[in-house]
């Protein structure tokens, strides 16, 4: 019976290190969406607003200040944006890419794994758009 429990701990283990460890590759993630539509996915979502003269600046300080995520690739100078937001237990990567498109600011939030992330990314894109309209 304790050869089950070990080589449970063993498997849930390696799934964890997977998780955590898998690379992250640019060229995989840091893409431009493809349209500067709102969207609704089963394991992401698109959101459109009104980017005005406001700089990429601007969004680019909400999302780096979101604990733990951090910048993948591009700059605000650049035009384009991708980070890695990770959950909290388990370390799940999100990838949201961030851009500007006829005059609409485009953040494309999407998981890495599994068919659903039970709007989690929806829920952050839209704080950070909340955030983005107070001028935060």
């Amino acid at each position: 019976m304790w050869w089950v429990i070990v080589g449970l701990i063993v498997v849930v283990a390696g799934l964890q290190a997977w998780i955590r460890l898998a690379p992250s590759h640019p060229e995989d993630w840091h893409v431009a969406p493809r349209t500067a539509e709102a969207v609704d996915m089963p394991n992401g979502v698109q959101r459109v607003a009104p980017a005005g003269n406001v700089p990429l600046e601007r969004i680019d300080r909400i999302i780096r200040a979101t604990p733990r995520t951090e910048t993948l690739a591009g700059s605000p100078r650049a035009g384009l944006i991708t980070y890695v937001t990770r959950s909290r237990v388990w370390g799940f990567p999100d990838y949201t890419t961030v851009t500007v498109k006829d005059g609409q600011l485009v953040i494309f939030a999407r998981a890495r794994f599994g068919r659903s992330d039970l709007g989690v990314n929806k829920g952050r894109v839209e704080r950070w758009l909340a955030d983005f309209r107070l001028g935060g």
